[in-house]
C-alpha cells in the first residue's frame, strides 16, 4: 500500500532480489517505452550538509568533500543508467535538472567561534559542486535548492543570502518573491508542461505575529497563493512543490496553544498549506529532513489515509556521519508518475536501485 511506509534501510535488507512495486491503488502496470519517451525527468536530493573542518575552517572535513563529491559523480552518470526490473525496468532518460530539498550545509544553524568561517566554506563548496545552471559547477544539470533549518533556521544569514543571489541569476524563472527567497519555473514542452515552486524550509504566513513560530517561512504562503492563481489557474496542469521540513506530523488542528510556537512547522501553517493547494493538480511534495524516505498520501490531517496529496520524503544525500544515502528519480509523463529511488551503503562508491517503484496515473490537464 502506499501509506505503509518503509525505511531504506529496512528496504535494501529485507527486499534484496525481489520486486516490491507500489502503485496507488492499484497493481504496477508495466512501464512502456512509448509512455516515457521525453518525459519530465529530474533527481531530488537533500541533505548534503557540507561540512567544514573546525579546526581548519577554510577546508571541508575529509568525510564530507568525499560523499559529496561521490554524490556529484552518481548524479552526473544517471542518464543513460539501466533500472532493474525489480525497480520497473527501463533507462534513466535525460535529466531537466536536480533540486535540492535542504540542509545544504551543516553549520548554518550555529554561531559564534569558527562557525561564520565554516558556513563561507560549506556554502562555497555547494556551490562549487552543485552550480547553478549544469555548465558553472561540477553538477551537469541545473539544480534548483531550498533552505533547511540547518542552513538558515532564524530566517537570515549567508545561505539566505547566497540563494537570493543564485536567484538573480538562475535562468528561466516564472516568478520570484518579493523577498528574492522563494521561485517558479516550467519543465516540459508546451503541451506537457510540469510547474514547480520551491518553498523555503516550511510553507506558512510571516504576518501572523500573535502565533510565534520558530522557523520563520518567509512569506512563502504568500508567495505559494500568488504564484499558482498567476502561473496555473484553472489549467489543470501538474504542479510540484519542495519545501525542507516534514509536513504531515505537524497537520494538528490550528489553535493558539503556546506549545505549537515550539514545533518545526506551525500547525496553523500546515493546514493553511494544504487548503491553498485544494482546487489544483499538484502531483507531488517534496522534502528532505527526516534522513530517512517515506512515501505517503496527506489529507491535511494526520491521520494515514488512501487520498489525498502525494508527499515524497526523501533521504539523505551526502551525510557526513553516514555510509547509507539515497535521492530520488522522477519521471513525468501525460499519463503518468513514476518515482524510483537510488541508494548506496559505502558512500556512493556503488549505487543500486531500491527495489521498488512508485506510480500513479495523472489526469489530463
Amino acid at each position: 500500500m502506499l501509506n505503509q511506509q518503509f525505511t531504506r534501510r529496512q528496504v535494501l535488507g529485507s527486499l534484496a532480489g525481489t520486486s516490491a512495486a507500489v502503485a496507488w491503488g492499484a497493481s504496477l502496470p508495466a512501464v512502456h517505452a512509448a509512455e516515457t519517451d521525453k518525459p519530465v525527468a529530474f533527481a531530488l536530493v537533500s541533505d548534503t550538509h557540507y561540512l567544514a573542518n573546525k579546526e581548519s575552517p577554510g577546508e571541508l572535513f575529509a568525510d564530507s568533500a568525499a560523499v559529496t563529491s561521490q554524490l556529484i559523480s552518481t548524479l552526473n552518470a544517471l542518464p543513460g543508467k539501466a533500472i532493474t526490473a525489480e525497480a520497473g525496468g527501463g533507462m534513466v532518460a535525460a535529466l531537466h535538472g536536480v533540486i535540492h530539498a535542504g540542509d545544504l550545509i551543516d553549520t548554518g544553524d550555529k554561531s559564534g567561534g569558527a562557525h561564520e568561517k565554516m558556513q563561507a566554506t560549506e556554502f562555497a563548496a555547494f556551490e562549487h559542486d552543485f552550480g547553478l545552471n549544469g555548465s558553472d559547477g561540477k553538477l551537469k544539470f541545473p539544480c534548483y535548492e531550498v533552505h533547511g533549518n540547518h542552513d538558515a533556521p532564524r530566517g537570515t544569514g549567508l545561505v539566505l543570502d547566497g540563494i537570493k543571489a543564485r536567484n538573480q541569476k538562475r535562468p528561466g524563472l516564472k516568478n520570484l518573491s518579493a523577498n528574492g527567497l522563494h521561485y517558479s519555473w516550467d519543465w516540459g514542452p508546451a503541451d506537457h508542461q510540469v510547474h514547480f515552486i520551491n518553498l523555503g524550509i516550511v510553507v506558512g504566513s510571516s504576518q501572523d505575529k500573535e502565533n510565534p513560530r520558530r522557523y520563520n517561512p518567509l512569506d512563502s504562503l504568500e508567495f505559494l497563493q500568488d504564484d499558482l492563481q498567476k502561473n496555473v489557474g484553472d489549467s489543470g496542469r501538474p504542479v510540484v512543490i519542495t519545501h525542507h521540513v516534514d509536513v504531515q506530523r505537524y497537520s494538528t488542528p490550528c489553535d493558539a496553544d503556546p506549545k505549537n510556537s515550539a514545533k518545526e512547522w506551525h500547525p496553523c501553517d500546515a493546514r493553511g498549506f494544504h487548503a491553498a493547494l485544494a482546487k489544483y493538480n499538484v502531483i507531488a511534495i517534496l522534502y528532505g529532513h527526516t534522513h530517512s524516505r517515506s512515501v505517503l498520501k496527506w489529507n491535511g490531517t494526520q491521520t494515514r489515509t488512501e487520498q489525498g496529496l502525494d508527499l515524497f520524503n526523501v533521504d539523505n544525500g551526502a551525510h557526513f556521519r553516514s555510509d547509507t544515502q539515497a535521492f530520488f528519480y522522477f519521471e513525468v509523463t501525460p499519463s503518468k508518475l513514476t518515482v524510483r529511488e537510488l541508494a548506496t551503503t559505502d558512500r556512493w562508491q556503488t549505487a543500486n536501485w531500491t527495489p521498488q517503484v512508485w506510480t500513479r496515473e495523472l489526469k489530463k490537464a
